[in-house]
């Protein structure tokens, strides 16, 4: 291949890297009005009273929106596909506020000192309910979180909203009571993942104008502008013909913005005032006002036989999806989905439990969305397993992974057409010094390292539901226009996907422009999420490609005056099999775009696949605690990676490490943590510690390919599979070292130290 498989920049790399104006508040027009959002100080409460007329009297401000001005449909934030399964059950703003920085009253003015001021002089007056803060507690609490009548579900989610249980979910292969009474050796475990923020370097922000037909335009940082502009259309209770969504760039994004967290403050100002206005969230809001990952607990059996056969996967789970459900039951869903079928020896697997309500900052989609939790949980009593069996890691883990051409009990009875995973594990084996390192070795009187290991896998896109278009435009002076839906968040999809047309069409890269996220413009395409873009999109690209070559190759037979079977497509000139007549690209471009016969080469492409290949990874930690202080140092981690075919090495290598270093602050450092009366204590970088450059001493990443034959030139996904194996990896790492099981997230010196002296 010329351009597939080639490690290109990024397209738009040095237009980011020089500064120009290509984010969302870099377009914003200078009339604007700034909004700024009164937020509840109560974690739970009912607005008794609200005055807003000395707010409203304020020079300068323009209008003091309460929910007594906002429509009254209930809608969801969720960016997902239509009939979205998270439930609706929230209004734009609500009478009763659910946790602190719960939305109370927004306010738009002429700048952001007066919208300040404004704000200050706004009057509430609260009834106060117990709020719940424990999500273990949840389920009974005296306190029911969403006691309204009008709440609305697409699909049955086995929703008891009186009992504060969003989501009711059970799921067994085969009967696992009575196997695991087979099993000679049977592993339970407790397993707690933590809420963790999103990080980006661009906050939550949009704008929002009327133009010239009357119709309203949101410009906005999101993974999903589709997704949105169906959002804003229920939410405000206008049709979708009247909006416009536009994604510029994004400065991060990570799952944060698969959730639309601010597009409906501007859209409803504008649309009440006919005024541009635009908003920003500060780092405080972006940590408080928008989504975290779900936290979890999950409970895991496993049984096996006396030759580490694991025969029984069990795994009970309970979820916190905070104040609203936004993702709620599909998050829940996925830690089964991409946990039971990697193990496909086993003659039973179940996973179930609850997704609960509770008073705190709602959760949505994170980077990993689910099997990240499930990774941990699964993978950490894997370990123990291994341990108890006397058995290598790597080895139960070759002796039970599903391979290339089997199937699974849990995966529907299709086949996994690629996996290398195999291979994955022997290459980590050599690059981590495996044989030399496992499972530990002393170092000092206080020091010792030792190796820990884990795998994973994920999906590429969402099988039977997201299907994305592709639109190609062959353009007057032979070069290409590539129309797309799906947005670039920094990941260089767009790179990615300008490539899979290169390549079909036989053309240099700087060939093709990349047309995005504009819902008037653009096909549709469900957005940058489920790690879909290259699997789902790059296949309706291709697909599109193969149809506007097909119009090129037809029409430049009829100019050449042989049939299409005679005609050999040479990137930019057509010439006879014979090679006695020939034919630019730019000139069949230039001879259809003029005269009564005008018809501009199109290609059009549509793509939904019935299936969703995983793409698998093993990862390994090396570390050195300190038998003093339980502190850990991570010295090493090494991540090989079975991504089907790797279209461009430099950018899949920069994707790889970006959620390995993710997964290791969420393995060692990052909290959403609450006080008692659920406010977030986490809300600055502060209080909330990723990892710097100085935690993270080595990453190191290689490739296994294997060939995806449903996928674009033989690709699958990358995006979120590899952020899962650290926790584990890390996790086991540690107990080879010092030998305590850390069973809670995030490891802290302070857990390790504290389980070594009950030791």
């Amino acid at each position: 291949m010329k351009v597939v498989g080639k490690g290109y920049a990024k397209i738009d790399g040095m237009t980011i890297a020089t500064g120009k104006p290509v984010y969302t508040d870099d377009l914003v027009m200078k009339e604007a009005l700034v909004i700024k959002i009164l937020r509840s100080p109560h974690a739970f409460a009912r607005i008794k009273s609200i005055d807003t007329s000395r707010a409203e009297k304020i020079e300068g401000v323009e209008c003091v929106l309460t929910y007594k001005d906002a429509p009254n449909n209930r809608f969801t934030l969720a960016g997902q596909s239509y009939p979205e399964p998270s439930p609706y059950d929230r209004l734009i703003l609500d009478p009763i506020v659910r946790y602190v920085g719960d939305e109370v009253a927004i306010v738009a003015a002429i700048d952001e000192r007066t919208a300040l001021k404004a704000m200050k002089l706004i009057k509430v007056e609260y009834e106060v309910f117990e709020p719940v803060l424990d999500f273990e507690k949840a389920i009974d609490h005296k306190s029911v979180v969403h006691p309204e009548e009008d709440m609305h579900l697409n699909i049955d989610l086995g929703m008891n909203k009186d009992r504060n249980i969003v989501v009711e979910h059970n799921v067994e292969f085969g009967n696992v009571e009575e196997e695991i009474k087979k099993c000679d050796l049977v592993i339970e475990e407790t397993y707690y993942s933590q809420a963790q923020a999103h990080g980006m370097m661009e906050t939550y922000r949009s704008f929002s104008y009327i133009d010239h037909t009357g119709r309203l335009v949101t410009v906005s940082s999101t993974q999903i502008p589709f997704h949105v502009r169906r959002h804003l259309s229920r939410a405000l209770g206008i049709p979708s013909s009247k909006i416009r969504v536009v994604k510029p760039r994004i400065g991060g994004g990570f799952g944060g913005k698969q959730t639309a967290a601010v597009e409906i403050f501007t859209a409803l100002v504008t649309w009440k005032t006919g005024k541009p206005s635009k908003i920003i969230y500060d780092r405080k809001e972006t940590f408080s006002c928008t989504s975290s990952r779900h936290a979890m607990r999950l409970k895991v059996r496993l049984g096996a036989d006396k030759e580490g056969f694991i025969k029984v996967v069990d795994i009970e789970g309970l979820s916190d999806t905070g104040a609203y459900g936004e993702h709620a039951p599909t998050t829940f869903w996925v830690v089964g989905e991409k946990t039971l079928p990697l193990y496909n020896k086993t003659t039973a697997v179940r996973f179930g439990g609850n997704v609960v309500y509770t008073n705190k900052m709602p959760a949505g989609a994170l980077r990993g969305y689910g099997a990240t939790q499930g990774t941990f949980a699964l993978e950490s009593a894997v370990n123990q397993l291994a341990h108890k069996l006397d058995m290598d890691p790597t080895e139960i883990r070759l002796k039970n992974l599903m391979k290339e051409g089997e199937t699974s009990i849990a995966f529907g009875g299709k086949t996994f057409y690629s996996s290398t995973l195999d291979k994955c594990i022997e290459k980590g084996k050599d690059m981590i010094g495996w044989k030399e390192k496992f499972p530990s070795i002393e170092v000092a009187p206080n020091k010792v390292r030792a190796v820990g290991m884990a795998v994973t896998m994920q999906g590429s896109g969402i099988a039977n539901i997201d299907t994305a278009s592709a639109e190609v435009r062959l353009n007057d002076d032979g070069s290409y226009t590539l129309l797309i839906g799906s947005t670039d968040m920094g990941t260089g999809s767009d790179t990615i996907l300008s490539q899979m047309a290169a390549e079909v069409l036989d053309t240099e890269l700087e060939n093709i422009t990349v047309i995005a996220a504009d819902t008037d413009v653009s096909p549709y395409d469900p957005g940058s999420y489920a790690s879909s873009t290259t699997y789902v999109t790059g296949m309706a690209v291709v697909k599109a490609c193969e149809e506007l070559l097909g119009k090129i190759k037809e029409t430049g037979a009829k100019m050449l005056e042989v049939s299409v079977d005679e005609i050999e497509f040479e990137g930019q000139v057509l010439k006879s099999n014979d090679e006695k007549r020939e034919i630019t690209i730019r000139s069949i471009a230039q001879s259809v775009l003029v005269g009564p016969n005008y018809k501009q080469l199109v290609g059009n492409g549509t793509y939904g696949s019935h299936t969703s290949p995983p793409p698998f990874i093993a990862g390994f930690a090396e570390v050195e605690v300190d038998k003093e202080t339980g502190k850990v140092d991570l010295l090493d981690y090494v991540a090989v990676v079975d991504c089907g075919t790797v279209i461009n090495p430099n950018l899949a290598r920069i994707q790889v490490e970006g959620g390995i270093v993710q997964g290791i602050g969420m393995a060692m450092y990052e909290e959403v943590r609450y006080n008692n009366r659920g406010k977030m204590d986490t809300d600055s970088f502060m209080q909330y510690k990723i990892p710097c450059r100085k935690d993270i001493k080595s990453v190191r990443v290689d490739f296994e390919e294997s060939h995806e034959p449903t996928g674009p030139f033989g690709a699958k996904s990358v995006g979120e599979v590899v952020i899962n194996t650290p926790p584990p990896a890390i996790a086991a790492a540690i107990y080879n070292a010092v030998g305590v099981n850390i069973r809670s997230l995030p490891i802290t010196p302070e857990k390790v130290f504290m389980a070594m002296q009950e030791k």
